[in-house]
């Protein structure tokens, strides 16, 4: 959590207390359902928490935000994310089962009444969504295929509406075809750890 602190000094108790609270269940959860590797583990706040948080360091989210977490996994970045807003509305989604047991046990321990995770791919959930967030669960312009109209028309925060993904290495011939539409930013803008070093976000205009 120092780490946290150390990128937001001035958190509310209430998510201060919550996100400290994620290494504990996390390490209790990943003991019977494997969603986060064991050397991820021991740099759980820095490469899972903190990364999930670049998103909240490239956008402070406007109250009742619909965001759509895509291949959520164990619940990142939306459950980092779904503290930090407590006044927006996330679901989390995975086609597979287990991941999706493991969000809905982090969520309901956390009381995040804002998270809701469902076991779908995303082709197949029908909903519209202000942003689609992501860590990099395939190349981009196959994510973006996927999540087509999947997004509101009416932009209501400082950027407009989109995906934000998290993505890292080299990924200019990914980006060719969205030129005019996708902006990239370094998460090395916001956090000086060597792990963020290749990490970025990729913000495209839907």
């Amino acid at each position: 959590m120092e780490l946290i602190k150390k990128y937001f000094p001035d958190l509310d108790p209430a998510i201060e207390e919550k996100l400290g609270m994620l290494g504990e269940l996390y390490s209790d959860w990943n003991s019977k359902i494997n969603v986060i590797s064991r050397k991820d583990m021991d740099h759980f706040y820095e490469r899972h928490v903190l990364h999930s948080l670049g998103i909240a360091a490239f956008i402070q989210f406007e109250n009742d935000t619909r965001i759509l977490d895509v291949g959520c996994g164990g619940g990142f970045p939306s459950i980092p994310l779904a503290i930090m807003f407590p006044h927006c509305r996330f679901h989390s989604i995975d086609s597979i089962g287990k991941k999706i047991k493991v969000v809905k046990g982090v969520a309901e321990a956390l009381d995040l009444d804002n998270l809701t995770a469902e076991q779908v791919r995303v082709e197949n959930h029908p909903k519209q969504y202000d942003f689609v967030i992501s860590r990099a669960v395939t190349a981009f312009p196959a994510f973006v295929n996927l999540c087509q109209n999947k997004f509101l028309s009416k932009n209501k925060n400082a950027i407009t509406n989109g995906i934000i993904y998290l993505k890292g290495g080299d990924f200019d011939d990914e980006l060719k075809s969205f030129k005019n539409r996708a902006s990239v930013t370094p998460l090395t803008n916001y956090f000086e750890e060597e792990f963020f070093e290749t990490k970025k976000i990729i913000h495209l205009s839907m």
